[in-house]
């Protein structure tokens, strides 16, 4: 019997406790379930913050999905992630987890597959849902089974070098592999590059719309057209392509379908059907709004492609701490202004992150010095290289997680041949609500093992800015790392310091402990030595680090001989970290002097509410810190033989 159509009064979206409940519901409820959606999205992230733009593009694309296909049976692998908000609604996520997604205790804000059968794949770097998608499609066919495999990517994916080798592999390695090319011209910024203009080209191209829509009535008016029409869907390819040139895709051997309106539930449902039964890889592309139902996110799909809390009337953020000062991002795009007006040859690059970096404010103020190379890493790493190779100052600002991407150029075109480009390594260290695949922990360890690397790390806004211009000017590959969010407030100076590098800035004298701390550690270093002299009247120095390499090595040895422990201090993992160089170093001197390691634990971070709700989970409160650091101090008070002094 067919389901009758709820009541005004009742909530949709609580009556679906997965898929097969949404399947269940009247076409014509549809519309209504989609604005219930947005409607709670809107509700949750105007609270916690979120990827706000790209789910609400996305309402009515993953309801036809869930309604076409039937996961968790079939895969759907969502690149990047962050738009899977509705499905997490639609496949039994509604509890209060929802309503602290990104937060402590609730659910990721992108795919994780420990939280659900139905995320078959985990994500939150952009252009992994193709290969991946195919590697399931592919072992579907060799092991046996009758699945469909779904990958929904943008159309900023198709700028990332992995996406586009998977496209190579496609058509060659599997028929049944439905690709869904969500087209919102945006990324995070607006999308650059030929791909983009090409995609456009698609869109607004009416004869090859009209073709490529209805290819079979095509066919069918013109002379001898019916019998073209019979013939194997390779003819029917060559007769087309005598019409109009053949997409991209379609070059790569897979089926195309669209552009159409991804908002249209009808028309997606008509088009997903008919891909579910394709015989061959296919295409569909569909047009959507970043931001769809919600203005303030359609007028800003930059600010509101991930936002922190927001006042829903206006759309305006909730008002942050009073007088706090400005962001390490700001501040390094302010000097990065500053710098470009004075000399010419520098040059800011960044991969679809001028807002997210800082960099928005070089392109606003020195638009030739300023280059978006889109989602590409690797690429952008390549081209600061031939830019540093003619003379030119190129400063490459990529997060910490994302230059991960990048680590074979890094290491076999720029510090193999000793490039003069500078990496400034944003969120190093925690990004909080975004969770693992966001927190850049392990940059000091995958740089300090090669050759010809510089890695350092300020104390506060006005040091970064000294680093900055010491390593432009340093003629060698230079990597800074910068943490997310607020800066100390401290004033940067008007002219920046040359820095001598791998020199260590002693800021507190002290005989028994000496503490060497890295970037935003300092701080915490600080106030717990003077802790630790008031309650426990211990003489304890600190050091601002600065280099993770190179160190300080005559302070670091001269120290070893007056002090009885050293610790370190670092927003790093603790293996292969700036604690180990520090080990190395010291065993490298013959030295046996103790040290506490003080860092991230060998595991991935999840999100959390906040930097100290983390700290505090992983020993890295101020609370944990001092008590490591008294009960190392005391363990060593134990000691009567010399081999009980063990590193750790």
């Amino acid at each position: 019997m067919p389901s009758q159509p709820s009541p005004p009064d009742e909530n949709l979206l609580s009556g679906i406790a997965g898929p097969d409940d949404l399947k269940k519901l009247p076409f014509e409820h549809l519309p209504r379930l989609a604005q219930e959606i947005r409607d709670r999205i809107l509700a949750v992230t105007s609270v916690n913050g979120g990827h706000v733009g790209p789910n609400l593009g996305v309402v009515e694309l993953t309801l036809a999905l869930h309604r076409t296909f039937s996961s968790p049976k079939d895969k759907f692998v969502f690149d990047v992630s962050h738009q899977g908000y509705i499905h997490k609604l639609l496949t039994g996520r509604q509890d209060t987890r929802f309503d602290r997604i990104r937060k402590a205790d609730g659910y990721s804000g992108f795919l994780t597959r420990e939280e659900s059968p139905h995320d078959i794949w985990g994500a939150g770097h952009a252009g992994t849902a193709l290969s991946a998608a195919l590697g399931l499609a592919t072992a579907r066919d060799r092991i046996g089974g009758g699945e469909h495999v779904v990958a929904v990517i943008g159309d900023a994916t198709l700028t990332c070098g992995i996406a586009m080798e998977a496209l190579n592999n496609i058509a060659a390695n599997t028929n049944r592999l439905v690709v869904v090319l969500n087209d919102n011209e945006w990324s995070i910024d607006k999308n650059v590059g030929a791909m983009a203009n090409y995609l456009n080209e698609l869109i607004t191209n009416p004869i090859y719309n009209r073709v490529h829509h209805d290819l079979e009535s095509f066919l069918k008016h013109l002379p001898g057209g019916e019998s073209l029409r019979r013939m194997g869907s390779r003819t029917k390819q060559s007769a087309k392509n005598f019409f109009v040139p053949s997409c991209i895709f379609e070059k790569y051997g897979l089926r195309y379908l669209g552009p159409f309106d991804g908002h249209d539930l009808e028309l997606l449902h008509r088009n997903l059907h008919f891909a579910k039964k394709s015989d061959q890889p296919i295409v569909v592309h569909v047009i959507t709004k970043k931001g769809k139902g919600y203005d303030a996110a359609l007028g800003h799909p930059e600010r509101f492609h991930g936002t922190s809390a927001f006042d829903i009337s206006t759309g305006k953020g909730k008002p942050g701490r009073k007088n706090a000062p400005p962001n390490y991002q700001d501040a390094f795009g302010a000097a990065m202004v500053r710098m470009a007006a004075e000399n010419p040859k520098l040059a800011g690059i960044t991969a679809a992150m001028p807002g997210g970096t800082g960099l928005g404010m070089l392109r606003d103020n020195f638009p030739d010095q300023y280059f978006d190379v889109g989602i590409a890493e690797e690429h952008a790493v390549l081209f600061a290289g031939g830019l540093a190779a003619r003379g030119m100052q190129p400063v490459c600002a990529i997060y910490s997680t994302f230059l991960q991407r990048a680590y074979d150029p890094i290491v076999h075109d720029i510090c193999l041949q000793n490039m003069p480009v500078t990496f400034v390594m944003d969120r190093a260290g925690l990004s909080p609500n975004d969770g693992a695949t966001h927190h850049g922990l392990f940059d000091i360890a995958y740089l300090r093992c090669v050759p010809n690397t510089t890695v350092m790390q300020p104390k506060d806004e006005d040091e970064m800015v000294d680093m900055l211009h010491t390593a432009v000017h340093a003629g060698s590959p230079q990597f800074i790392r910068i943490p997310r969010g607020a800066a100390l407030g401290v004033r940067v100076k008007d002219d920046p310091e040359q820095l001598e590098i791998g020199r260590a800035e002693v800021l507190r004298d002290g005989h028994q402990v000496v503490i060497w701390a890295l970037g935003p550690m300092v701080a915490d270093a600080m106030a717990a030595a003077e802790r630790l002299e008031a309650d426990s009247n211990l003489s304890v120095g600190v050091v601002n680090a600065r280099f993770a390499k190179p160190l300080d090595r005559a302070l670091l040895r001269e120290q070893a001989t007056k002090a009885s422990l050293i610790v370190t201090m670092e927003d790093h993992v603790r293996m292969g970290g700036f604690g180990s160089a520090v080990l190395e170093e010291l065993a490298d001197a013959g030295a046996g002097i103790p040290v506490e390691r003080i860092g991230w634990p060998d595991r991935f971070i999840n999100h959390g509410s906040g930097v100290e709700d983390l700290r505090a989970a992983n020993g890295l409160s101020p609370d944990a810190i001092f008590r490591s650091i008294l009960a190392r101090w005391e363990s060593l008070s134990r000691v009567t033989r010399p081999s009980e002094l063990t590193v750790r």
